[in-house]
């Protein structure tokens, strides 16, 4: 039986995302059709979203109602991570249901197998100490999540499970923390997540030197296949240089800011559509 590396290196790292979210305190839920990724401390779109994994076009209505439930009764906004090309009718039924497709595709890339050729850095970079752990949480999230963010960073960094570890790094120029990320592994694929700069040190290559410097040094140990998302074209081109290559595209679609959280009217209450079977009842004595 042929077997496509490249696929099981692309659900390798989608994956690994998965397990980054849930060492961080999330959860996953397989329905038909869909893998839906939740993290209810953290409500930020890149902790919530849905995997569609194919879904016909007979069973889509009750497909999306049990996804949007799931998320809806936690008061989070999900987005939907949809597989280019996008179904017809997948699309008609977000869009029925107030979703709108992203400008640009999310794109997962893929590192060499071969690693990075060593180059010259302008940028210090350096993996955290324990002590720099709210200087690494200050990068993400608001005030209201961050305290939760903060301890989940702490227990997945100090106290991994077996197969996967944590590594924040920070990057400095001119001395000055200039930009931030996280590379986890899990197994044998390790995915860069939450590459932040800030914003007086964007556009002088901090970030790029902090991608370029995991993928020659390995912080997660040797042996790993590096993955990283890109959702911007200009983004893609630039991470193409670095090394990597488009593994798989997906169209996301989300909320509008004032779109509400429910479901439409069902309309008026009718007779059960099923009813249990009755045994039938016993014979009287006379």
């Amino acid at each position: 039986m042929d077997v496509d590396l490249a696929d099981l290196a692309t659900e390798a790292a989608l994956d690994n995302e998965r397990q980054f979210v849930l060492t961080l305190g999330g959860h996953a839920l397989e329905i038909p059709g869909a893998r839906l990724v939740v993290h209810e401390k953290i409500p930020v779109p890149r902790f919530n979203f849905v995997e569609e994994r194919g879904v016909g076009k007979e069973r889509q209505t009750a497909f999306f109602e049990h996804a949007l439930d799931h998320y809806f009764q936690r008061a989070l906004r999900p987005t939907f991570r949809i597989p280019i090309p996008v179904a017809e009718h997948v699309d008609a039924g977000l869009r029925r249901f107030g979703f709108r497709p992203r400008p640009s595709p999310l794109v997962l890339l893929l590192a060499s197998e071969q690693g990075a050729t060593p180059t010259g850095r302008a940028t210090e970079v350096r993996t955290a100490e324990p002590g720099e752990i709210d200087r690494v949480a200050s990068f993400w999230t608001g005030e209201r999540e961050r305290p939760e963010l903060r301890t989940a960073l702490e227990i997945a960094w100090s106290h991994p499970n077996p197969h996967e570890r944590l590594v924040p790094l920070l990057a400095f120029r001119n001395g000055r923390l200039a930009s931030s990320a996280l590379v986890y592994r899990y197994r044998r694929s390790a995915g860069i997540y939450a590459v932040t700069t800030v914003p007086d040190a964007r556009g002088q290559g901090a970030a790029s030197d902090l991608v370029r410097f995991t993928l020659e040094t390995d912080p997660v140990g040797p042996g790993a296949r590096y993955a990283i998302f890109a959702d911007s074209a200009r983004l893609g081109t630039r991470l193409e240089t670095l090394g990597f290559s488009p593994a798989r595209s997906f169209r996301e679609y989300e909320l509008p800011e004032g779109a509400q959280l429910a479901f439409s009217p069902p309309g008026p209450a009718g007779p059960p559509r099923w009813r249990p079977p009755r045994p039938p009842a016993p014979a009287r004595s006379r």
